[in-house]
């Protein structure tokens, strides 16, 4: 079997505060024996349980990295019980050209899992991160937000799974991030995404939308950084109370009908926005053409009643976008 050509440049189980990379060989035009560097943070403080927390999955999502960059920056080893594994850019690559997928291999990380030892760059990565780092984790928190083309509300989400009592584990890690909304969230696709690679092996999971639009903002970053520090208290490696603004509003994505598509590419005008609570049959936005004045514009109608929890970020869309998701509160 081949092995991960990735190496890390710090011990991974040594206590005391380590900062280092996870060095993956690279040969290219400019750099013919280079490197690919992936920044990571180990804390290794008394016995106890290891966290592994992610951000920059997708590379133009900004709240993970900077409240992972905080969060390995200020944590003491002295107030640590167990082991925090760090890595706030998790596609380094997609990160440092701002793109959701790689540039390199143009791979999206989250649709490549569980990665291949002898793939591409971007498959190399998370062939490490799911025979390396998740199987030595107890707990995995990685962060998204919508990045260039989505908004969201701030949730920390959970999925339902076959097993209740994992399920029941994982929501309640969800509930301890205490972002201001938690999400039962449905995917459009889980096949080859990090979260089922992660639930697959039986670890606590937690994963987060916390804004979008390409930027963070003081908000969401403060959600970002609160609910780090909330879910390692909840798994018992920082101690003290969970930190809130007040109870989180629970939301679910009880069905495929909670997803609304462009059916034309256009000018689209929103009529619903982030929180707003909509009806069945309620018109939520209408596209209009692109290229020409004087044509009616196409309708997007609500396909139930509920919340918009996520829309559509630039102005432009082409057929297929995803425009809108309504949750259920």
């Amino acid at each position: 079997m081949t092995a991960n050509p990735i190496s890390p440049t710090i011990p991974l189980d040594q206590p005391g505060k380590h900062h280092g990379f996870l060095r993956l060989p690279y040969s290219r035009n400019d750099s013919a024996w280079g490197s690919v560097m992936i920044p990571i943070t180990v804390i290794v403080g008394g016995r106890g349980p290891t966290a592994l927390l992610t951000g920059g999955n997708h590379g133009d999502e900004y709240e993970g990295p900077v409240a992972l960059q905080a969060l390995a920056w200020e944590t003491d080893p002295a107030d640590v019980t167990g082991r925090i594994i760090i890595v706030p850019y998790m596609n380094y690559p997609a990160f440092r050209a701002g793109t959701r997928v790689s540039p390199i291999d143009q791979v999206n990380m989250n649709r490549c899992f569980p990665g291949k030892p002898d793939g591409s760059v971007t498959q190399k990565i998370a062939h490490y991160f799911h025979d390396v780092l998740v199987p030595a984790a107890d707990l995995v928190l990685d962060y998204h937000s919508g990045g260039k083309t989505l908004d969201f509300l701030p949730y920390a989400a959970a999925h339902y799974q076959d097993d209740a009592s994992h399920e029941a584990a994982c929501v309640a890690a969800v509930k301890a991030f205490a972002a201001p909304y938690t999400m039962m969230m449905r995917e459009i696709d889980n096949v080859g995404m990090f979260d089922t690679a992660v639930e697959t092996q039986g670890k606590m999971f937690v994963t987060t939308e916390l804004g979008g639009g390409g930027t963070a903002t003081a908000k969401s970053t403060r959600i970002a950084i609160r609910g780090a520090r909330n879910v390692l208290r909840h798994a018992g490696i920082l101690s003290g109370e969970i930190e809130t603004d007040g109870p989180t509003q629970m939301l679910d994505m009880p069905g495929d009908d909670c997803f609304h598509f462009a059916t034309r590419d256009g000018l689209m005008q929103p009529l619903a926005d982030l929180g707003d609570q909509v009806q069945a049959g309620q018109v939520i936005a209408q596209i209009w053409p692109p290229d020409r004045t004087g044509v009616e514009p196409v309708q997007v109608l609500a396909n139930r009643d509920g919340v918009i929890a996520a829309r559509h970020f630039p102005g432009l869309v082409q057929t297929g976008d995803c425009l809108a998701v309504i949750a259920v509160a």
